[in-house]
């Protein structure tokens, strides 16, 4: 295990099944971390993204308060996730078009697999676009944390990554 490999029951690799739940979950925790309190209750009751989603709803309300991100912070956040939303939208809307695409492949009655191949290659695309927008602005953001909150963060993130390890190796549920 110490290679970075997680091993199936079945004996198979899963490596890039693990990388991808840790980014994501590396994503949700930092972007969460920030952000402002009227920002926060307007996403309550706005959708999307960038107002209520993601980076702005109750966990962005949580990871605020966990890290007691100073004022000057949380605006200099703001301003990070204002300034990434033009690049970030068209992503997230790409990636529901593809979605329903899928999804309509799937529901068409005959299975066209060259078809599902290919949109799944063009969400492959994007989902690579938006990790690395998402790193670009986690980076960012990190680096406005200070030492000790960084700390905090990192203490948060390995018990959330322990939490994820253990239910990945959990059995599905019986049907």
């Amino acid at each position: 295990m110490g290679n970075g490999f997680l091993i199936s029951k079945a004996g198979g690799v899963m490596k890039s099944k693990s990388v991808l739940l840790i980014a994501v979950a590396l994503v949700l925790a930092l972007t969460a971390a920030v952000g402002i309190s009227q920002t926060v209750r307007r996403a309550h009751m706005h959708g999307g993204m960038y107002g209520g989603g993601m980076f702005e709803g109750h966990m962005l309300h949580f990871f605020t308060d966990y890290l007691d991100l100073t004022d000057a912070q949380q605006a200099q956040v703001k301003d990070i996730l204002a300034k990434e939303k033009p690049a970030m939208k068209p992503l997230m809307q790409q990636m529901a078009q593809g979605h329903q695409q899928l999804r309509e492949l799937t529901m068409a009655g005959a299975f066209d697999e060259a078809k599902v191949r290919a949109m799944a290659t063009q969400q492959s695309q994007t989902m690579t676009e938006m990790i690395v927008q998402k790193a670009r602005i986690e980076s960012e953001m990190i680096q406005l944390l200070t030492p000790e909150q960084k700390t905090k963060l990192n203490e948060f993130m390995a018990k959330h990554e322990q939490r994820m390890m253990k239910h990945m190796q959990e059995p599905p549920p019986s049907q």
